[in-house]
């Protein structure tokens, strides 16, 4: 079966009035991550797929690791000059200097902050200490789940998790924007993830499908920018298109 996704669009404070061309203006409000759920919650996916959406930093934050963990990738599609995401740290530190540091504010010159552009993509596995910058339109293909454990926030009034976040860190350093070759985006032991400069008619195994640029069809239902759809069996994707696969391996 092909089924699209329909969108779920979600306020954050850090979010943006402006998410196109993917997506119209909202009425109202800033939007920081649109989310493509399974239609029904009795029927749990494995992978995530979100837009999100920034015109501020996002909280310095850690996801646990395990099967109902969070593994999580990026690949940006929009970075507006100067723009950087926070990826592991510069140096590993101990655990108490770390937590000093989360509770100071002086874990943001910590962590290892990585220019972005366009194009690029990063692998964030589960432990690693990390924080989206401003100005960033990005895909993130990640294990369903949503545990998040903030440890700086920057001022803001929201909750934070250092103790159960420290629990989970590795605080240690991370290659940062990933080396590409070939079609694959990032490899990991819960999604396999790559990206198709079609021009053409291919064969998409099952998993997920998400338009990135171009129009086009899967199985003859209409496929543009900002679409996603599931795919159960294999399906045709026609068009000029750039899109992202993702699967669960084999």
């Amino acid at each position: 079966m092909t089924r699209q996704l329909l969108p779920t669009f979600v306020e954050r404070i850090w979010g943006s009035r402006t998410l196109e061309p993917l997506f119209p203006t909202p009425a109202s409000g800033r939007i920081g991550e649109v989310w493509f759920p399974e239609p029904s919650p009795d029927v749990p996916a494995p992978l995530l797929v979100k837009f999100i959406f920034t015109t501020e930093n996002l909280s310095v934050q850690v996801h646990p690791g395990g099967p109902l963990g969070k593994t999580e990738m990026w690949h940006i599609l929009k970075a507006e000059p100067g723009a950087a995401v926070a990826v592991g740290l510069k140096e590993p530190v101990d655990p108490a200097t770390f937590r000093a540091a989360c509770l100071s504010g002086e874990v943001e010159h910590l962590l290892s902050w990585v220019p972005v552009v366009a194009g690029d993509s990063v692998f964030v596995p589960a432990g690693t200490v990390h924080a989206i910058g401003a100005g960033i339109t990005l895909c993130e293909v990640q294990q369903n789940n949503d545990v998040t454990y903030r440890l700086y926030d920057y001022g803001r009034p929201r909750e934070l998790h250092l103790e159960a976040g420290l629990a989970v860190s590795h605080l240690t350093t991370h290659p940062g924007v990933a080396t590409v070759t070939g079609e694959r985006l990032a490899t990991s032991e819960y999604f396999e993830v790559d990206l198709w400069h079609l021009d053409g008619p291919r064969t998409a195994k099952p998993g997920w499908l998400v338009a990135l640029e171009g129009s086009g069809t899967v199985d003859g239902h209409a496929l543009r920018a900002g679409d996603v759809w599931r795919i159960d069996e294999p399906a045709t994707v026609d068009g000029k298109l750039e899109v992202i696969h993702a699967r669960v391996p084999d």
